[in-house]
């Protein structure tokens, strides 16, 4: 079950996030960052806990990310990955936000459902509002795609 992410939530997700950032497949949240912005996650549910999740954080009138994409590896390549994309990029188009981006260290999953590599020059909003304070600025390998809806 797909549904907004709860206070309750957090805890799990961070240990899902952080289990990835552990491999270097995705950067770490601390638990500060996921409290402040619940708002922007999804979670996906199944026997009353988290196995997946994924944020939409929006940065300008015409620009979001969509951000910390997790699966419990047991349930990968089952298709929640993708759910979570889709309603974020739902969210996106009702917000009417017509470019997402993400940023990853696992490009093919996200150029499958029609994200397009392009410059991190492109993301100057991303670079100096978050980036800047990233333990990996500024070269954290992570690879800038992008999708107009």
């Amino acid at each position: 079950m797909l549904r907004d992410a709860h206070v309750d939530d957090v805890e799990e997700m961070s240990g899902l996030i952080n289990q990835f950032a552990k491999k270097d497949l995705m950067l770490p949240r601390p638990l500060s960052e996921l409290y402040e912005k619940i708002r922007d996650y999804y979670v996906y549910i199944e026997d009353g806990s988290v196995k997946g999740c994924a944020a939409l954080h929006v940065f300008w009138k015409d620009l979001a990310e969509i951000k910390s994409v997790a699966v419990d590896e047991n349930l990968q390549k089952k298709g929640i990955g993708k759910e979570l994309v889709q309603k974020c990029l739902e969210e996106g188009k009702e917000l009417g936000i017509n470019r997402l981006f993400v940023l990853t260290y696992i490009p093919e999953f996200f150029e499958h459902m029609g994200f397009k590599r392009i410059d991190k020059d492109l993301l100057p909003h991303k670079i100096w509002s978050e980036c800047v304070k990233c333990f990996k600025f500024p070269d954290c390998g992570e690879i800038p795609l992008m999708i107009e809806i």
